[in-house]
């Protein structure tokens, strides 16, 4: 498979139209609720997941913190059972951890596969 065109972005790892991960809390790179990434998301925020306890202390424990709410960026701070938009670095790490939430697959975003395999996704959905 080549380079994920920014055009195609709409579309989820199964090849649908993406869905939203979340707007409450509001997630995604662009806080739209959607697993988007594009140019400027060096991170590529395109895996929504299903927050764990598990995740919240594993997260915290590699130096992001996303369960201590910051008001002063709009942040509530997560917790489990929130469905948020995860670096797909950073979900492919934590699963090779053993500590990778399960993911939705209708919300994540087609560029995804680019570094995590469908069979691995799948393997790990919520939503199968």
């Amino acid at each position: 498979m080549g380079p994920i065109t920014f055009e195609s972005q709409s579309l989820n790892v199964l090849g649908q139209p993406l869905e939203l991960c979340s707007c409450a809390p509001l997630t995604g790179w662009t806080r739209d609720g959607s697993c988007r990434s594009g140019p400027s998301d060096q991170g590529r925020h395109t895996v929504c997941c299903v927050i764990t306890e598990s995740f919240l202390s594993y997260s915290k424990a590699q130096g992001n913190d996303l369960s201590t709410p910051m008001p002063a960026f709009g942040f509530p701070g997560l917790h489990p059972g929130d469905h948020w938009c995860v670096c797909a670095p950073r979900w492919l790490e934590a699963h090779e951890d053993g500590m990778a939430p399960p993911v939705l697959l209708k919300a994540c975003e087609v560029s995804t596969l680019e570094l995590i395999p469908l069979k691995l996704l799948e393997e790990n959905a919520a939503d199968v």
